[in-house]
């Protein structure tokens, strides 16, 4: 298979977020992005892709809000990291065709999974896109 013909991921959904664990990985990101200096918003949505919490950290720009709930709805909906799309639109060519797909197209956006099973997804905005994945990672792995 090509890059561009990847299978969609198998992972299931799982049963969604509780609010003590999304406020376990709320702790996880807030604590990375202040350990590297970035202000950022960070939003967890359940497995249905619903919102369950956003935080928006001091003299982090307005849109973010937006932004890190879309990149977490995607990562939910789309069952991957939004550098996936990252990824497929840089390339271009038959990769453009996910801008169709109303998803976020910026890392930062990641699946938290908890015994196999998509139980919810983070999604950060604010620094860098490399950053942005890196806060949202240490919020997902604080649940593994």
């Amino acid at each position: 298979m090509t890059q561009q013909q990847v299978a969609p991921p198998t992972t299931p959904y799982g049963a969604p977020i509780c609010f003590a664990d999304a406020k376990k990985a709320m702790a996880a990101a807030e604590a990375e992005a202040a350990r590297i200096g970035v202000g950022v918003a960070i939003a967890i949505v359940d497995s249905g892709a619903n919102l369950v919490m956003m935080h928006r950290l001091d003299n982090t720009q307005l849109s973010s809000t937006r932004i890190a709930g879309d990149k977490a709805r995607t990562a939910a909906e789309f069952r991957r990291p939004t550098k996936v799309f990252e990824d497929a639109v840089a390339g271009g060519g038959i990769g453009l065709r996910v801008l169709t797909f109303g998803a976020s197209v910026a890392d930062g956006g990641v699946p938290i999974v908890v015994n196999g099973a998509i139980i919810g997804a983070i999604g950060v905005s604010g620094a860098a896109s490399h950053q942005d994945a890196q806060v949202a990672r240490a919020g997902a792995d604080a649940l593994k």
